[in-house]
Formats: C-alpha cells, sequence, structure tokens
C-alpha cells in the first residue's frame, strides 16, 4: 500500500508517519511518502522516501498522486493565526493547493482514499448549545472560512466518485511538543509545555476561557483510524468531528500543579490579547461525540492523564526509549 503525507514536517505529520510505519498500524504500508514544504526528516525504514515540495507550485499535485496511490493524508496547512494575518498565503496553501490535489485524484486515481485534516474552527457565530458533525459551517476566521470551502468540494468529489474523501474536524492538539506556532490556540500548550521546561508562559485568554481539546496521540490515532472506515458506513456526509473535551485554562494549571507544583503554574502570566480572544471564543466547546465514537474514534476524557503522558513521553526521548 503507497500512502502520502503531506505536512510530515510538522508536529503532526511528523508523529503520523511515525505511528504508521509501526508494526501495528491498521494499513499494510510498501511504500510511505513524507512531503511538506521544508524537507521531512528521513527515516531509517526503507519504505520511507521525503520530499520537498511546495504544493502550490503548478505541477506539485501530480508528483505525488499517481496510479499507484492509495492512501492520502493531507494535513499541510498555514494555521490560523497566520492565515489571518496574510490572506492571500492562506488561501493559495489551505484551498488552492487542496483543489490542485483533488483535481490530480480525479484525473488519476478515483479510487483514492483522501483523509483531509479540518478544523473545529469552521464554526462559528450563533450556535446550538451541542455541535454534531452535520451542523451548518460559519467561521470566523480566514483559516476556518478555507478549511470549510475544502470540506464541502471533498463531499462533493466523493459524491462524484472522483475520489473516496473523508475529512476529520480537529480539536486544539495538546499538548504539543517543540516551540510555539502561530496558531491562535497555541497558548493551551505553551502554558503548560513552558513551565514544565522551567520557562515562563504568557497567556493571552482569561482563565475560565475553555477550548475542545485532544491529545497528540489521540488525534493521530483517529486521523488514521478515518482512513479504515468504509464509504458505505460514512454515508453521504464525509465530515467527522474528532471526539475530544472541554478544558478551561484554570483546570489546566490545575493539572499542572497537581503533577508538577505551584512552583510550576507560578512560571504563567496573564496578558490578554484581544484578537486571540476574539479568534478562540467564537469557536465552540460543546460536542455530540457519539457518532464519531460509533464508529470507533477515540477519545480522551481527563486531563491529568493527557498531562502526565506527555510528560511520560518527552522523557522518553531524552532517555532513548522512542
Amino acid at each position: 500500500m503507497k500512502v502520502v503525507v503531506t505536512g510530515a514536517a510538522g508536529f503532526l505529520g511528523s508523529q503520523l508517519a511515525d505511528a504508521l510505519l509501526k508494526s501495528n498500524s491498521p494499513l499494510l504500508i510498501t511504500q510511505l511518502v513524507l512531503v511538506d514544504a521544508i524537507r521531512p526528516a528521513q527515516r531509517s525504514d526503507p519504505r520511507v522516501s521525503v520530499l520537498a515540495l511546495d504544493l502550490r507550485i503548478p505541477g506539485a499535485a501530480e508528483r505525488l498522486i499517481d496510479a499507484d496511490c492509495n492512501v492520502f493524508f493531507h494535513l499541510a496547512a498555514v494555521v490560523s493565526g497566520q492565515s489571518e494575518s496574510d490572506f492571500d498565503l492562506g488561501l493559495s496553501v489551505n484551498f488552492d493547493a487542496t483543489r490542485a490535489l483533488l483535481e490530480a485524484a480525479r484525473r488519476t486515481v478515483p479510487s483514492l482514499i483522501f483523509v483531509f485534516a479540518s478544523t473545529c474552527g469552521v464554526f462559528g457565530g450563533e450556535l446550538p448549545d451541542v455541535i454534531n458533525d452535520k451542523t451548518a459551517t460559519m467561521p470566523q476566521t480566514s483559516y476556518g472560512t478555507a478549511k470549510a470551502m475544502c470540506e464541502l468540494l471533498i463531499n462533493d468529489y466523493s459524491r462524484r466518485k472522483f475520489l473516496d474523501g473523508r475529512f476529520v474536524r480537529l480539536p486544539t492538539v495538546s499538548i504539543r511538543a517543540g516551540r510555539p506556532n502561530t496558531a491562535m490556540t497555541s497558548y493551551a500548550s505553551g502554558i503548560l509545555r513552558e513551565p514544565l521546561n522551567g520557562e515562563q508562559a504568557v497567556c493571552p485568554v482569561r482563565e475560565d476561557q475553555k477550548i475542545w481539546i485532544s491529545s497528540p496521540g489521540t488525534v493521530v490515532h483517529n486521523i488514521i483510524h478515518a482512513a479504515t472506515i468504509s464509504a458505505d458506513v460514512l454515508g453521504d456526509w464525509r465530515g467527522i468531528n474528532l471526539p475530544g473535551f472541554a478544558v478551561s485554562v484554570e483546570e489546566q494549571l490545575r493539572a499542572l500543579e497537581e503533577v508538577s507544583g505551584p512552583k510550576a503554574v507560578a512560571l504563567v502570566r496573564f496578558k490578554r490579547d484581544e484578537k486571540i480572544c476574539h479568534m478562540v471564543e467564537s469557536l465552540p466547546i460543546k460536542f455530540d461525540n457519539s457518532r464519531a465514537l460509533k464508529l470507533g474514534f477515540h477519545v480522551d476524557t481527563n486531563f491529568v492523564d493527557v498531562l502526565r503522558e506527555y510528560i511520560q513521553e518527552e522523557q522518553n526521548k531524552k532517555s532513548g526509549s522512542i
């Protein structure tokens, strides 16, 4: 089975690549192509090839999608904060490049399973109390708008049997390793990751602000699982809100104190950022997980467990266990 992953140099893309190569992966990989604008890290596995490629250039989509391609995971994107500050860049990467990939599949391999990483940021405005998979989208950011347009295209391409698409709306992924990025919810990882490293962190939103989250390991598992679901089971709507749970800044810091003590929490200071607050406050925090759970997706439920899992993984990396 030939599989392609875009955005493979990023945090989630890299974790997805590693998970696909494990012996317990549900996809039997014979060839894995890892793609990003920055060359992804090479793996020692002979099944892996890496490629630095700007998806916006003419012919890029055709280089990635050929008749041998079985599954395509499309994670490459310009994140929310950067999409808001640079509209043209966000639209060209998040929408135009995706459309080019869909067209390449339509012309070359209409049996392709195309898994698109969307976002809960497609929702916004006046929302019902609880969101489900078919709640109408009304994004309040350019990032969410581009993702919502891609969702509709993928659903229509699938309806017309141009490809076998499905899109998963990711919650905020926390806790992310590495350094902060320009995503509007980057603080959700930073207020934990930095204090755990003995560094100060700034929280730009109020203490009672909640967001809908999922741990990296659970999100990666669910992205892979999306490729294994039969099109018949998905039906006429190919979108799934990945399961998550709502957690406030206060609850996150309480978990940090429980695990690492008050000195870690003391490293977090609050400095309100109106732009970030406006975007974060537009995001929904109550979802109906029932369809996704029925389809076999996983869910986290306890933030202390998420935090402990992150700490253990970081310790394993330092010791060379993973």
